[in-house]
């Protein structure tokens, strides 16, 4: 399919994604039983909780945003994944967007992130902590050279992809999104071992982050897995599809209004915004 309709599509979604909603009114978790409701890109969740601001193993970037919420598989995944890159000595794990208390649309930044089971996380893996002041206004490591083909070599480290590599491990985890030129690397350099490539996904920008998303919850019954990565590690004619010229005559996509929220996400809203 022509990645111009898809970039176009996702500047559209950005777009769409400016104007304030309804959810960031909400600041506190919905009371309930973990439950994530909906689609990734078109959702809800009850029972969310805030991930601990404080840890030996992480530590959590732009506080102020208050986007620190999700299920508590996600919160233990981000346990599990800190607590190994700690074990191995590969340095601190800095986490950035979740969700907000209740899920739902962000005004900026992401089209997804809505039903508490995704977290952006940076490709770098400080040796020292951070100070208040640099998690708060984070500086990103562009790790995709101009012209978005290659990795900057001098900046990648057998660490980034060590760390890509247990979390794509961990049985919770659906995909894992990162620049086409990253997923190039990784299969470049994964050796005999590359079964966990299947979950790691081209995607646009992603040059700094990786875009961790998990499986539904058995007990979420309302929420909406995406269909299974393709067979295979994905680093053959269809990685390289992603740095293909656009084709000739590409029609930019008309506007879409965004599809209505779940019916459990409407009621939500309508009960704590009365």
């Amino acid at each position: 399919m022509n990645r111009t309709i898809f970039a176009l599509a996702g500047l559209l979604m950005c777009g769409l994604a400016q104007a304030a909603t309804p959810w960031q009114k909400i600041t506190h978790p919905v009371a309930g039983s973990p439950q994530s409701i909906g689609a990734y890109a078109n959702g809800c969740i009850i029972g969310a909780e805030p991930l601990p601001l404080q840890s030996d193993n992480y530590q959590v970037m732009r506080t102020d945003q208050h986007r620190y919420f999700g299920h508590p598989d996600l919160l233990a995944f981000i346990g599990r994944l800190s607590a190994s890159v700690h074990q191995h000595g590969m340095g601190t794990l800095l986490i950035g967007d979740m969700g907000m208390a209740a899920g739902g649309r962000f005004s900026s930044g992401h089209a997804s992130h809505q039903s508490g089971l995704d977290v952006d996380i940076f490709l770098q893996l400080p040796k020292v902590r951070w100070s208040s002041a640099q998690l708060l206004k984070p500086q990103a490591l562009d790790l995709v050279a101009p012209g978005g083909k290659h990795v900057v070599e001098s900046l990648w480290q057998p660490e980034i992809g060590q760390l890509i590599k247990l979390a794509a491990e961990d049985s919770d985890v659906a995909r894992i999104f990162v620049n086409p030129a990253i997923k190039e690397k990784l299969c470049e350099t994964a050796g005999t071992d590359r079964t966990w490539l299947r979950k790691v996904r081209p995607w646009f920008a992603h040059r700094a982050h990786m875009h961790v998303r998990l499986n539904c919850p058995a007990t979420s019954l309302e929420c909406i897995d995406q269909a299974p990565p393709p067979p295979g590690d994905g680093c053959g004619a269809e990685l390289q599809s992603w740095f293909e010229p656009p084709k000739p005559g590409a029609v930019k996509p008309g506007k879409k209004t965004p599809p209505p929220i779940p019916a459990s996400c409407q009621a939500l809203l309508d009960k704590k915004l009365l």
